[in-house]
Order: C-alpha cells, then sequence, then structure tokens
C-alpha cells in the first residue's frame, strides 16, 4: 500500500504542477487579448 501512496503523491504533484502552467497560460492570454482590444479601439 506504501508504494501506492507514493504514486499517489508523484500523480497529483504532476497534475497540481500542470494546471499551474495551463492556469497561468490563461491569464497571459487573456491579458495579451485585453491589451491588443485597447490598442484597437
Amino acid at each position: 500500500m506504501t508504494g501506492f501512496d507514493i504514486v499517489m503523491v508523484i500523480a497529483v504533484i504532476l497534475f497540481a504542477r500542470l494546471g499551474v502552467r495551463l492556469v497561468t497560460k490563461y491569464i497571459q492570454m487573456k491579458q495579451k487579448n485585453k491589451e491588443e482590444n485597447e490598442n484597437g479601439l
């Protein structure tokens, strides 16, 4: 059971890192689009 727990912890950490990267990319894209729209106006 200990090995399974270790695998679960590693999987959770990897998913968390992936989620953080996706969120930061999404926020950067939103800010970029906002700036482009403001410049367009």
